[in-house]
């Protein structure tokens, strides 16, 4: 497996861990549709979060949320609109970022509520 692909899977897991221990239950991972793939499907209280995981060794190029395009988004959207409808839920959902810097010398994990309000 490639290094940036061990690196995903890492971020991926210390974001899950991250959000257990800010009371977050997950419901999926990599949850896929069509040509999209939400990293987490979240529930904290009666909101449902769609989490895109971005996670990088460093922010020489720029900081990991920046990785998230527009393109990126509308199939984020339609990913978690054809989960609600395909479970028949009737509930909040917000988009998040979870950006995780992580190298040897430190681990940084930025969670971005309702990320794409910004875009």
């Amino acid at each position: 497996m490639a290094d940036h692909n061990d690196l995903g899977k890492k971020g991926e897991q210390l974001a899950i861990d991250f959000l257990l221990e800010n009371n977050y239950t997950i419901l999926e991972t990599n949850y896929r549709y069509l040509k999209a793939e939400v990293d987490i499907i979240a529930q904290k209280e009666d909101v449902l979060v769609a989490i895109e995981v971005k996670t990088r060794t460093s922010n020489y190029f720029g900081n990991p949320q920046d990785f998230v395009n527009p393109k990126k988004i509308k199939l984020l959207l339609s990913a978690i609109d054809n989960y609600v409808v395909e479970r028949d839920l009737d509930v909040e959902v917000r988009f998040d970022i979870i950006a995780i810097i992580t190298n040897k010398k430190q681990t940084i994990i930025e969670h971005l509520k309702d990320a794409f309000l910004h875009f």
